[in-house]
Order: C-alpha cells, then structure tokens, then sequence
C-alpha cells in the first residue's frame, strides 16, 4: 500500500513528504481513482430518490484523497521537479483526464444532478447550497454532460490530448530556460553589474566547475543582467537567448505545439456550442464576453499609450547621448534603471540592504496580524519537501487556521516565476472545520556566506502579491471544498494578491520593516518619498506589455482559424504592434514560453490582470478613505477573503465596497 493512499499520521494531516517516494505516484493514483470511482458508484446506485444531500453535496465531497495526492504530485512538479517526475507526469495526466472526463460524462449521474436541479425549488438552500448546486450542473454541461456518446468520447480525447500537450509545453520551457548559460571569463564583460550580484554569478560558476561567472535565464541571473550590464552586446545575447526560448526550431521548440493547443480547445469549444474558446471560458467570469475583455483593454490602451511614448521618448534621449540611435527591447531594462536613478537616485542594489528577506516575511505576516488578526510560528517538526522550504502554523485567536509552506530560493527542478498554491482545501463536514494548507513559492536569490537574501523592491512586491492569495487560502471558511478559498472565478482571483501589493507603497507601514540589515538603521525618508514617486516609474510601459499580453491572448483564443495560414511569430506581430514599444525582433518572440496562457490556467483569461488592478486600486482607495489599518474595513475585507467562491463576486465586492468598482480608480492612481 502506498503512503499516498493511507490517511497521513501526519501533524494537522499534512503532507508526509518525507515519506513519500517517486514509485509511491502511479499505483497511488490508479488505487484513488478505484477508490474514487466506488464513492460516485455508490451515489449513482443509491435507490433513494436523488436529493441535494445524497447527491450534490456527497459528490462535493468526494475524491478527497486524490485530491490531496493531486495537488501533492503536481505542485512537487512544478517546484522540485525531475525528469523521473516529468515522466511519471507524462503517465498520470492522461489517467487523471480520464478519470475525470469518466465523472461528467456519467449519464446516470448527471441525470440524478439534473433531477435536483430541475426541482431545486422544493430544497430550502442556502446561498451556498445554491451556488454549489448551479455551479456542479454547469460544471456536468460544460463538461460535456448533454453531449451524445460520440461526441462525449471526442471530448474525452481532447482533454486528453490538452493535458498532455500542455504539460509538455511546460517542460519544454522549463528545459529550454536551463539549457542556455552564458560562461564569463573576462570581468570587464560585467562593468555596471553590483557587487552582490557579480557575487551571485561566481557562485553559480562555482556550482558548475567553472572558473569565473555565470548568467542564466532564471529570473534573479536574467533580469539584473539586463539591468545594469553596461555590454550591451552581451544584453542583446541573453535577451536573444532568452526570446528564443522554445522558439529556436529545437528539441524544445513549441511552436507546433501551440497551434495543436489552440485548435484542440476550438474543437472544445465548438462540441460544447460556443464560437470559440474565449467564449467558453468567458461565460464563467465577472467579464462574460470577449468584446468586453477587448473593450476594455483597448480603452485601457488608448489611455495609457501616450503617457508610455513619453516615457520611452525619455529613454531614448539618455541612449542617444551613448550614441544609440535606434533604442531595442534589450535596451529598455538598462536606460530605464538609469532614468530612475536620475529623476529618483534610487536603485534595486541601495535598497536591497533594507529588505532581507526574513524583515519582508516578518512585515508581511505582521500586516496579516494587524489586519485580520493572525499569526505566524514556524513548526519544525512539519515534513517538508526540500530543506530550503519553511512551514508556518497560522492561527487566529490561538486557534489553528492553515499551515503555510514558503519556498524561496532558485533550483534546477522549480519552474521560474512565483506562485501561491494549496496542498489541501478547506472545508466543513460532520461539525469539523478542516484547514487548508497553503504554499507559496518564488525565487528570490539565495543567501551568500557572507550575506541574506536580499530582495530588490519588486521582489517585496512580489512577495506580497503572493501572500496576498495565500491569504485567500488561510482565511477560507466555506462549508465546500469545491467553492473555497482561491476558488473563484478566474478575474476575481487577483484582487487580494494585487491589494495587498499596495502596502509596500505606504510610508507608515515601510518604516515599519525596511532597515539596513547591517545597521538597523530605518530607510531614510527621502528614499521611502522616492519609492513613492517611483511607484508608477514607466507605469505606461507596464501597462502597454500586460495590454499586449491580454490582448494577444483574447485573439488567440478567438481567431484560431488565422493560424493556419501564419506562422505563431506573425500572428504575435499582428496583435501585439499597437503595444509594442521597440522594434519586434524576427528572432524572438514571446508566445512559445507564454506559460500563462498554454500551460496554466490563463487562457483567455490574462486580462484579469488588468480588470484586477481595477479591483485592487478601487479596494485600496477605500481603505485609504478610512485609514489603511482601519479594523471595520479590514473586517469587510476579510468577509470578501473567507467567502470564496459562495457568492457572485460582483456581489461580494459591492457588499465590501458600498458600490461596484471604478476604472477612474485605476487610471487616477497609476497617472494621477
């Protein structure tokens, strides 16, 4: 018997990833999806008349255990990953598309499900109890429950070929970004790099048995290279290397790839009944349609374009004076950081001293006290699945409220970027409140023997961005696993993430934690008015590469049919040129490592980014109305955190908030 199929003798039920082995994965899987599948047998040949209880609130519940085996498997691989674990992938994602395509194709249950729903009128639910009931019907039809048989089997195929061939997109991306370096010999070839950061590189030669320094592609090598390098032949080279990532015709190229991706969803969507992809997914959010999404990206566009030309008309005059006459994308990082040290003097290497990554973690779980009443002890004695990862017990008034995993640092086997995500739900059965256990992961750099991590001031965003979704998971209380925490829909989702963000830009609350890691002494007031003037540095810009990341993402998953007559790079140039800033180079682009968009779960779906922000900037304004540690605001927003996905997310803002959100929010804090 695998530990993965047994209930955990762990502390709080946690994962016991000590315990658990690679060969543990596959026959766990096939053994919970056995066991799964008997629990909706017995709901299907229950001979009771079907009701909301002995049908959608028992399959709410089912599957628990291959749920958390799930999120075990698939959170190690995108975090501590290999290629024994890729394979094992490989063979799981297919048996688990299966499985699931098995359940909301089940005639005999949806028949049971539609039964309750079609009567729903004689149940006396509760607002949740409605949700959960409209959202499993939807979730059967959307799935293909009204389909005929031959049609259900095609569906079947294409889920099946979606969550392999995304999958592979991942890896192909994940090993195409470690498969380039950049060696260094000659120290000249990092004149303008700090420090700290030269020191970074050395480390990773040495890791390498290398002599001299080495760039990579991961986040903290790539983008201070790009930023201070004063080569600007070598910046063009990695940001050569780092465009052609799965776009160089090689063994991890995913051109072809996207286009089979893109098609297998059209075929999706037109089995179900929509025109297209975006439709499909769109109908399930606060924007409901893609003429919406593309209306209100464009607006967003035409406002902030000319504030973006002036911004990069500014860089250009500093280039012009080194004797550039034509400005690049690779150009951008390096004149922009020079720009804001001149109107600013402020760069990433003065601040970092003033942000070790233990004062950030200590600021931000301070804030969650201070907010929302919670706190944070570290627990040794909870396994944890690599020695860099450290496990908090959250609890509110002393009582026990989530665990938190928090996984910092770079490696080998975790995929790039940052991300919040949940080892196990929350939820309330037989008088138990069980708790989640949240996870944030990043990649931050290391600490050296010499020094902390040291985040840059876009890293102390980053990490507040993602405590802001763990606090979406840690304050759940739903009565369904299915509508708890971050289980909302998928333009909804960013709001706390986003809002949260906005207390790093607080003078009051930035005394409170940014000291010199050496000295202790406090960030000095002209530095935090700097950081404040500096907030919406190059926000045109910002905002024209998110416009143009959701605009080419709608287009993609309305205009499928243009692929087949232009290459993935051609269709890029035809919807990104009214954002693009700088001239598009032919041998980059950025689809083939669009993760977000054919790997996660973003398609048509990035412009919630923006519509966030909208959130966020109308959320924050009201705490700034009552005073940002106001416990009556803090106390409105924490009902918004803790109800999910129980109610309509329209509803649930206008309840927080007095009125629905306002676009004037953002546009008045990002240009004044």
């Amino acid at each position: 018997m695998s530990i993965l199929t047994e209930k955990f003798n762990t502390l709080y039920y946690s994962a016991p990833f000590d315990k658990i082995k690679n060969e543990d994965y596959l026959p766990a899987f096939k053994e919970l999806i056995q066991k799964s599948e008997k629990e909706i047998n017995e709901i299907v040949n229950n001979s009771d008349e079907a009701t909301f209880e002995n049908t959608i609130e028992a399959l709410a519940f089912s599957g628990e255990q291959l749920d958390r085996a799930s999120n075990i498997f698939f959170n190690l691989n995108s975090a501590e990953t290999s290629d024994e674990l890729q394979q094992i992938a490989q063979e799981v994602s297919p048996i688990l598309t299966e499985y699931s395509s098995k359940i909301s194709q089940n005639e005999a249950l949806f028949n049971k499900i539609k039964k309750v729903y079609d009567e729903k009128e004689k149940y006396n639910l509760n607002e949740e109890q409605q949700m959960l009931l409209n959202e499993t019907y939807k979730g059967f039809v959307r799935s293909g429950a009204l389909l005929n048989e031959e049609d259900k089997e095609k569906l079947k195929k294409i889920s099946m070929d979606l969550s392999l061939k995304s999958l592979q997109f991942g890896q192909n991306v994940l090993a195409s970004t470690n498969n380039y370096f950049k060696h260094i010999t000659n120290k000249e070839n990092l004149a303008g790099i700090p420090e700290a950061i030269i020191e970074q590189y050395a480390e990773e030669a040495k890791e390498r048995n290398l002599e001299g320094w080495v760039v990579t592609l991961q986040y903290p090598s790539y983008i201070p290279f790009l930023t201070y390098a004063e080569n600007r032949e070598l910046r063009k080279e990695l940001a050569l290397a780092n465009g052609k990532k799965s776009f160089d015709g090689g063994e991890f190229d995913n051109q072809n790839l996207i286009k089979e991706l893109l098609n297998l969803k059209q075929q999706k969507a037109e089995l179900l009944g929509y025109a297209n992809y975006a439709d499909f997914v769109l109908e399930e959010r606060m924007a409901k349609s893609p003429t919406k999404v593309l209306d209100f990206l464009n607006e967003l566009l035409t406002k902030a374009k000319p504030y973006a030309e002036k911004e990069i008309e500014e860089l250009k005059s500093l280039a012009k004076v080194d004797g550039i006459d034509e400005m690049q994308g690779y150009d951008h990082a390096f004149y922009a950081e020079k720009l804001r040290k001149a109107k600013y003097d402020l760069n990433d290497e003065e601040l970092k001293p003033y942000f070790p990554l233990e004062q950030v973690q200590e600021a931000v779980f301070g804030l969650s006290k201070q907010l929302f009443g919670l706190t944070f002890e570290e627990r040794n004695d909870i396994p944890k699945y690599h020695e860099d990862v450290k496990v908090y017990e959250v609890k509110e008034n002393d009582e026990y409220k989530s665990l938190l995993y928090v996984d910092y640092f770079p490696r080998k086997g975790k995929r790039a970027g940052a991300w919040m995500t949940s080892y196990k739900n929350q939820y309330k059965k037989d008088g138990e409140n069980s708790r989640p256990h949240i996870s944030i992961v990043c990649n931050f750099s290391k600490p050296t023997k010499d020094t902390p991590s040291l985040l840059t001031f876009q890293e102390v965003t980053t990490l507040f961005h993602e405590f802001g979704h763990a606090l979406h998971g840690m304050m759940a209380n739903t009565q369904y696993p299915n509508l708890s925490g971050t289980s909302v829909k998928w333009d909804f989702v960013e709001l706390p993430s986003q809002f949260l963000e906005n207390f790093c830009y607080e003078p009051e609350f930035l005394k409170t934690f940014a000291k010199h890691h050496k000295t202790g002494e406090v960030l000095p007031d002209e530095k935090i008015e700097k950081i404040e003037q500096s907030k919406n540095f190059m926000e045109g810009y910002q905002t024209m590469r998110q416009l143009g990341f959701g605009i080419l993402d709608m287009n993609y998953h309305t205009k499928v049919a243009e692929l087949e007559n232009l290459s993935v790079k051609e269709f890029e140039d035809n919807y990104t040129t009214a954002t693009q800033l700088y001239p598009s180079n032919p041998e980059t682009a950025m689809s083939p490592s669009f993760s977000h968009i054919f790997q996660g779960g973003y398609s048509a779906g990035y412009y919630s980014y923006k519509w966030a922000e909208v959130l966020d900037a109308d959320a924050f304004q009201y705490f700034k109305e009552t005073g940002i540690f106001n416990p009556e605001t803090a106390a409105k927003f924490k009902v918004l955190l803790s109800s999910g996905g129980t109610k309509d997310p329209m509803e649930l803002y206008k309840n927080f908030r007095g009125s629905e959100p306002k676009v004037e929010s953002l546009l008045k804090r990002a240009f004044g």
